[in-house]
């Protein structure tokens, strides 16, 4: 499902933000980058620092003239906007957007563009009317300018997120194999040696019992004890008469 989403910047100004949505992707698992109109030198030594190690998605990246040249192949197109505009437009948070993926890209031929805009501007209205809808970083209101890098990570994070909830849905978690539970003859078997020790270590007075081996039966059948679990519980007992013999 990541191989079908596709980061656009426009008009990027800047080749630090190209390096540093570089970076962010590959932290989510995404690689594919396109570049519309770039307004600055996309591979410099800027690029590949702020890339660290993902430098091999700016060298993989498209670089086209159009928005259109970018997304032409894409099923769903959603445009990164900070704010709202004066024509109503699908507006969805991020997280939204990652529970929509899976849907979205349930066919093999389905691609998915996240368009970014310019660092100072955004998305012109136009580029915008170009999208199926709109997503909205609700970040603080009184400082809510996002870095380019940032804002992509943010994206790429709910579509890995997306990504890792279908996965789980897909592959069923691996349970452990049922334990045997004891059996009526080995509970039995256990209440015995229980009160036996109960005895020898002056817990439990069978002229006066008080209900005592009535409630721990009563306590263990609730529990419904593994096999394993009782052959642990009556080692404890047997450890408890040794220690009790030599004392004596």
């Amino acid at each position: 499902m990541l191989e079908r989403i596709r980061i656009v910047l426009i008009g990027t100004s800047h080749p630090g933000n190209i390096g540093g949505t570089a970076r962010a992707m590959h932290n989510m698992g995404l690689a594919d980058l396109a570049l519309v109109a770039p307004r600055c030198e996309p591979l410099t030594a800027d690029t590949v620092s702020r890339a660290s190690g993902a430098d091999h998605i700016v060298h993989g990246a498209r670089t086209v003239e159009t928005l259109e040249q970018a997304v032409g192949d894409a099923t769903l197109v959603v445009g990164a906007s900070a704010r709202s505009r004066t024509l109503p437009w699908p507006m969805i948070t991020p997280r939204a957007l990652g529970a929509r993926l899976p849907a979205e890209l349930a066919s093999p031929e389905a691609r998915v563009a996240l368009v970014f805009g310019r660092e100072d501007s955004g998305l012109t209205n136009a580029e915008l009317q170009r999208c199926h809808a709109h997503v909205n970083i609700p970040t603080n209101p009184d400082f809510s300018s996002l870095n380019l890098a940032a804002a992509v990570q943010v994206l790429a994070y709910e579509c890995r997120q997306a990504w890792l909830g279908q996965q789980e849905a897909s592959t069923p978690a691996e349970a452990a194999p049922p334990q045997p539970l004891a059996s009526h003859e080995e509970l039995e078997r256990y209440f015995e040696h229980l009160e036996r020790t109960l005895v020898t270590i002056g817990f439990h007075d069978p002229a006066t019992p008080r209900q005592l081996m009535a409630r721990l039966r009563r306590f263990t059948l609730r529990a419904r004890p593994e096999r394993m679990e009782l052959n642990i519980l009556r080692g404890i007992l047997t450890a408890t008469e040794q220690q009790a013999e030599r004392r004596d």
